[in-house]
């Protein structure tokens, strides 16, 4: 089988990106960061979904980001704000998709895996500059620049199938892989057992998602 490295934050995105890799036959070796985020339990959820949907490993590598600050997500300082708002949210945490594709970057060198798969998605999200196509692109491009693989191999591919899906479009699709999304954690001010806000930015998308699905949500709230 061929190696893969899927980024698995936990959320309904990752699940269903690490779904697809399995279906097309990769060896999934799923990938979490640590990165001082506030909340925790979608590391905990990460383990289950990478375990339930036939992960070969699962590592979490830990970078704390909390030592740069300027994020909702990191800094207990700054409130998560309520769904809403103009321009980049306070939830954008500088650099997070750019740190962990690169730390998934080094483990598909050592493991010899063509592919990095994520679930950045640029249709149903918050504004956040790194989850654009254009991003996507010129990671691809500075991946085969960078590494031993890019030089002399065949390069490696970034993979991100929900960057031009809705937030429906990803219910049905994980619907269709079997994806159990209950396992699962987007909230960003969940607390220690996984139980969601209702009201943050990401509780919100995900619930439209399932309504516009036609979908029970399967969400759990406080």
């Amino acid at each position: 089988m061929k190696n893969a490295v899927v980024l698995v934050s936990g959320g309904m995105d990752s699940a269903v990106v690490l779904a697809l890799a399995r279906e097309e036959g990769f060896a999934v070796h799923a990938l979490s960061v640590s990165y001082g985020q506030r909340h925790t339990s979608e590391l905990q959820a990460a383990d289950r979904v990478s375990k339930t949907l036939g992960a070969v490993a699962h590592k979490t590598v830990v970078v704390d980001l909390r030592a740069i600050g300027g994020s909702a997500l990191t800094d207990a300082t700054i409130e998560v704000p309520e769904a809403g708002g103009q321009g980049i949210p306070v939830t954008y945490v500088p650099a997070r998709n750019t740190i962990m594709l690169s730390i998934a970057l080094g483990w598909s060198e050592v493991l010899d895996a063509g592919a990095i798969f994520c679930g950045v998605n640029a249709v149903d999200y918050s504004g956040y500059p790194d989850c654009r196509p254009e991003f996507i692109a010129a990671f691809e491009s500075l991946a085969n620049l960078a590494t031993k693989a890019g030089v002399e191999g065949a390069g490696v591919r970034i993979r991100a199938p929900l960057l031009h899906m809705s937030k429906a479009d990803i219910v049905r699709e994980g619907m269709r892989l079997g994806v159990d999304f209950s396992q699962t954690v987007s909230c960003y001010r969940a607390d220690a057992q996984g139980l969601a806000c209702g009201h943050c930015d990401a509780c919100h998308l995900r619930a439209a998602g399932f309504n516009d699905a036609g979908v029970p949500d399967p969400t759990h709230y406080t």
